[in-house]
């Protein structure tokens, strides 16, 4: 354990016994953190609050914007060692398991049970919501990372086939370069390139070296042949991308697409959100189909709720009624509408969402039985923050330099190693 590690757990634990001094929130109120501050987000925070209100209890929001959550996660962090916790907050991935281990979290074991979230969730998702066996967190929605949005137009014109593997993607690339298009709309932000290697190992590896290399951290997968490969296939994209893609913001790359300046962007299902905002329409105006080589794999995103622990009954039971009314079908519902991604819950009517999000469903329920639903390295959901943050500066410092494939896998290797 790290000292920062050490005095960390030191202060926290100093703040749990304030926590109890200080008491809980005023009977049957709610004060959830958040992020959800822009369009659909925000619509749906409205209606998770009408939902709440509607069972007596009273919603207090506590909404932080900017840095993709990393402004709400530092305001979180401050609260809670000050003794002053909010009732809720929005956390995902290996953070949970983080704040499980603090002893701050409520267990959500009865109305789990209620709910029956066993058996609505895929063992792989719930295991991410539980800390030592026991439910601490509720999921809203699934993300699906391993997505390439596609301008038809821009292929017809060049004459090119929408790639299902890195080969064919090569070949279609270099028609659409020729054809006077941009292959591939890109930002070069540290985040943007992780998402697009990720897709490219995911589609190079399989899901089973994935798992081993992402999310065991196995230093012979890390180090391998296969890693090599990844990075090679990465700088076959990278010449396919335009020179003025430096700083350049996600949705920016995905209006490239939408006016078929650029006929390819690899980003999560929230890039939809921009085509719907401009009108176009799935499988007509744009495709979206699996990363080359990852069509029956999935890497997921998922955002949730933790609860923090509460002395008054009545602040208990509204924590209780929030959890429950997320993973109601009526919310997950309008969320995962409004957000561009789909339900964390199974068995959910889908007759209002688009083809998109009907084929990330059915991909997210075969992957979860076949063992290729993975999470995201990219997105915070596979391993601690400390290692991620190794794995993109050596994926930046590849797409920066004339790196080698074989020393970028070495690199990762060790950078794992440095900060396990």
């Amino acid at each position: 354990m790290s000292i920062q590690r050490s005095f960390a757990r030191s202060v926290v634990a100093c703040a749990v016994g304030s926590l109890f001094a200080v008491g809980g929130a005023l009977a049957g109120e709610v004060e959830v953190l958040h992020w959800w501050t822009s369009g659909g987000e925000a619509k749906s925070v409205v209606e998770l609050k009408k939902i709440l209100e509607t069972k007596g209890h009273k919603w207090k929001d506590f909404a932080v914007a900017g840095g993709g959550g990393e402004n709400a996660m530092t305001v979180l962090k401050s609260r809670v060692v000050s003794g002053k916790p909010p009732t809720a907050a929005q956390v995902k991935g290996p953070s949970i398991q983080e704040w499980g281990a603090e002893g701050v979290l409520t267990q959500m074991d009865g109305v789990s049970k209620a709910g029956n979230w066993d058996g609505l969730l895929p063992a792989v998702v719930s295991n991410v919501m539980k800390y030592q066996g026991h439910y601490v967190a509720v999921p809203v929605n699934v993300h699906r990372v391993n997505w390439m949005w596609a301008n038809p137009e821009v292929f017809k014109k060049a004459g090119a086939k929408i790639p299902t593997t890195w080969d064919e993607f090569a070949v279609a690339a270099e028609k659409i370069q020729k054809a006077g298009f941009v292959a591939v709309a890109h930002g070069g932000q540290p985040w943007q390139d992780a998402t697009v290697f990720e897709s490219v190992a995911l589609g190079v590896g399989g899901a089973d070296w994935f798992n081993k290399a992402f999310v065991k951290l196995d230093t012979g997968a890390l180090n391998s042949p296969t890693m090599e490969k990844s990075f090679a296939t990465l700088r076959t994209v990278q010449k396919y991308i335009d020179k003025d893609a430096a700083n350049r913001d996600w949705n920016l790359a995905t209006a490239m697409v939408i006016n078929g300046k650029a006929a390819m962007q690899f980003m999560g299902d929230w890039a939809k959100g921009e085509f719907t905002a401009a009108n176009k329409a799935p499988g007509k105006d744009y495709i979206c189909a699996p990363a080359p080589g990852t069509a029956g794999a999935f890497t997921f995103n998922i955002d949730s709720f933790i609860m923090f622990e509460q002395k008054d009954p009545e602040a208990k039971k509204a924590q209780a009624d929030l959890a429950a009314a997320i993973m109601e079908p009526q919310f997950q519902e309008v969320f995962n509408l409004n957000k561009g991604s789909i339900p964390a819950r199974s068995g959910m009517d889908m007759a209002k969402f688009d083809q998109c999000a009907k084929d990330s469903t059915s991909e997210f329920q075969s992957s979860s039985k076949s063992g290729k639903l993975v999470p995201s390295w990219a997105h915070g959901m596979a391993m601690p923050s400390a290692v991620q943050g190794a794995m993109f500066d050596v994926v930046t410092q590849f797409m920066n330099s004339n790196m080698s494939p074989k020393d970028a896998a070495a690199k990762m290797a060790a950078a794992v190693k440095a900060k396990g």
